[in-house]
């Protein structure tokens, strides 16, 4: 009789399982004890569990952000996103990292909306409440409907994005500005979809220390995160929607890029 054939490996899926564990770990060691994290199977269980919330554990409530969003200019985005992560209180952030930095993304115009519900940060056609538990937004989630954009993200150059510097408790202090490429896989995303990717890698840096005031991002919009040499400092997994089993790299930050030579 034959020996069974060996299983064909793939280094690529096996470095995006490896990512999105280590996401799991940092956040939620629990979970890592319960599902295996090294199988695409376990992973998926493990994010399952975390958006039924059966993964929040006995008595724990989740943690939740909102962002009404009026219109969408990615640059500008990015660093009102960082902006708002920056700012934040670290017994806010702590919970909410521990949610998995839950955001949900509401369409409407801050400007009316200010008198009536409690913002921590607006800028760029955008407004973030701070997170806390799902009944703090729950008034304003039922007013308001899901933000659609059902189109992929407008086509546009690389684009530098300064982080402005300023007072805030995350990222180490007095350090000499970084620089970085943000990436995004713009094949079969949606405008709605960019926000999320990009919104989950952005402040889970913030709230990681991979991204400080001061620091310059460059955003790079391109079909697929494959044959990019630099190292990834973060990667943004999920599940390909017509290929069971299969994980693609949604967005990603890379490690720091040293300057050029004068």
């Amino acid at each position: 009789m034959s020996p069974s054939p060996s299983p064909v490996l793939d280094p690529a899926q096996d470095r995006l399982r490896h990512a999105a564990a280590g996401r799991v770990r940092r956040a939620r060691p629990d979970l890592a004890a319960r599902y295996d994290l090294d199988t695409t199977e376990g992973l998926l269980e493990a994010q399952q569990a975390v958006a039924t919330r059966a993964g929040d554990g006995a008595g724990e409530e989740g943690t939740l952000a909102a962002v009404v969003v009026r219109h969408v200019d990615l640059a500008a985005w990015v660093r009102s996103t960082c902006e708002f992560a920056l700012a934040l209180d670290p017994a806010l952030a702590r919970p909410w990292r521990r949610s998995f930095t839950r955001t949900v993304f509401l369409a409407g115009n801050p400007d009316n909306l200010r008198e009536r519900f409690p913002f921590a940060h607006t800028g760029a056609g955008a407004a973030w409440t701070p997170p806390g538990p799902d009944k703090d937004t729950a008034a304003l989630r039922r007013l308001l409907k899901t933000f659609d954009g059902p189109a992929g993200p407008p086509a546009r150059p690389a684009t530098d994005i300064l982080i402005p510097a300023g007072p805030g408790p995350h990222g180490p202090g007095g350090r000499a500005a970084r620089h970085r490429d943000l990436y995004l896989a713009t094949a079969g995303c949606t405008l709605s979809e960019a926000l999320v990717h990009l919104n989950h890698i952005l402040v889970e840096a913030v709230l990681d220390g991979l991204i400080a005031p001061g620091e310059r991002l460059t955003l790079r919009q391109i079909p697929r995160l494959t044959g990019i040499e630099a190292p990834f400092a973060a990667l943004r997994v999920v599940a390909e929607p017509h290929r069971r089993g299969r994980l693609k790299a949604a967005a990603a930050l890379t490690e720091e890029i040293p300057p050029c030579p004068q």
